[in-house]
Order: C-alpha cells, then sequence, then structure tokens
C-alpha cells in the first residue's frame, strides 16, 4: 500500500466504523451520504454528524446537503459547512428533476466552501464543472466509476480525461466513487486519480494484497468444503 500514490478514504455511515477507521494511517478521509446514514438507522441527520465530528477533527468528512430546491441547497450547505474546518459539503451535479446545480456550486465555491461534487457520471459534466468552481477553493469532483462500469462502460476514460483537465489545479482533485473491488485502487492509482471512496467490506480485503495465489485457491476449496460439510449435504 506504500508504493500507492492514491488517497484511500472510507466510505460509510456506521458510527463505529468511522471512528475505527479514522484511526488508521492508511484511511486518509470519510465518505458519507443520507443513503448510508439511512441503511445504519439515523434518525436525526445533524446529531448524528456533529457527533462524529467530535472525534474526527483533522481527516476531511463529507456529508451531503439533501434539498431539492437550489436555494435551500445552499443555506444547507452553508450550515454543514460551519461544522468544522474538515467538512467537504457534498452537492450533486444535478437535482432529481436533472437541473443543473452548477450555479450553486459556483457561488459556494466562490465563498470558499469545501466542496465534493457527487453523482458525476460524463465528461460533459466535468467541463460544466470546471468552468463553475473556484480554482482557489478546495473541491473533490466524485466521479462514480463503479456505476459508470456497472452501464458496460470502462470508467477509465472519463477519469482519466478529468485528470488531464484539472492537471493545473492543485486544489481540485478526481475521486474515484462507487468502488466495486480491491483492484479498483490500483487501476485509480495508475490513472493518477487522487482520492478513491472504500466502503469497510472492501477495506477488509486490503490484506490479501500480494497474497499467495496458490494459498488462496487452496482456502477457497475449504471453504466450499468445510461449508458442504456443515449442512450435511449428501448427494
Amino acid at each position: 500500500m506504500h508504493k500507492l500514490k492514491i488517497k484511500i478514504f472510507a466510505d460509510g455511515a456506521d458510527e463505529k466504523h468511522m471512528l475505527d477507521l479514522n484511526k488508521l494511517k492508511h484511511i486518509k478521509g470519510l465518505t458519507t451520504n443520507p443513503s448510508l446514514m439511512k441503511k445504519a438507522g439515523i434518525k436525526n441527520y445533524s446529531v448524528f454528524a456533529k457527533k462524529i465530528l467530535k472525534k474526527i477533527k483533522i481527516k476531511p468528512i463529507s456529508f451531503e446537503v439533501f434539498s431539492d430546491k437550489h436555494e435551500e441547497m445552499y443555506k444547507q450547505a452553508k450550515i454543514i459547512s460551519s461544522w468544522g474546518k474538515n467538512v467537504y459539503v457534498k452537492i450533486p451535479i444535478t437535482n432529481s428533476k436533472g437541473k443543473s446545480c452548477h450555479k450553486i456550486i459556483k457561488k459556494l465555491s466562490d465563498e470558499k466552501v469545501n466542496l465534493n461534487i457527487t453523482a458525476v457520471f460524463t465528461i460533459s459534466q466535468v467541463k460544466i464543472l470546471k468552468n463553475n468552481l473556484n480554482p482557489k477553493s478546495k473541491s473533490i469532483i466524485s466521479i462514480f466509476a463503479g456505476r459508470i462500469a456497472d452501464t458496460g462502460r470502462n470508467p477509465a476514460d472519463i477519469i482519466k480525461q478529468s485528470v488531464k483537465m484539472f492537471s493545473k489545479h492543485k486544489n481540485v482533485e478526481i475521486l474515484w466513487a462507487s468502488t466495486r473491488e480491491l483492484f479498483n485502487i490500483f487501476e485509480a492509482n495508475n490513472l493518477k486519480c487522487q482520492i478513491i471512496t472504500v466502503t469497510p467490506d472492501i477495506l477488509k480485503k486490503i490484506k490479501l494484497i500480494n497474497y499467495n495465489l496458490n494459498k488462496y485457491s487452496l482456502d477457497t476449496i475449504k471453504d466450499f468444503y468445510n461449508d458442504a460439510k456443515a449442512v450435511g449435504y449428501k448427494i
């Protein structure tokens, strides 16, 4: 892992997992979203966020706005930003009606609010951000590589173009989102992507890096054998 330049951010909304992962040196930041919070059973957004921020004070952490109205989105962003210097505000590239959020993004970026632009899928969306992100403000562009791959397309193309497009903007970082497997970390790193978000389930597999494949083959066979034996299968 020490040879990788890419920064690994832990993705999730389980309080214990977040606090435990924050302690690990190779975890450089954390992200969450309303869907993950719902899955974790969180009822009060701000109470949860503020509780987490009492323990996570240095590493960057992203919290997302959830309004569909641009004016309200802006107000939420300003409130979320006020919770801590390490907070990045997640703003979707459009609202749920498909209306571009570029005006709100520009306004917040010009006001030096740390932004994480989320749900980016196309190079045309990235170009919109090129014209609206203040290069002096800290910003992350989250490209949903895993979901792009789900459609049968290679996400490497948009990642590569985006990295090149912002190569002279030191405050803007490209993030590989919706990671599907451990190898994505190496793919993103080779494309010079600055950040990748990884779920706890995939993070557990880091110990398998360079694991002996013959031993892994035997481990797998033992798993199949022991599971069949435990159930008592007969033919």
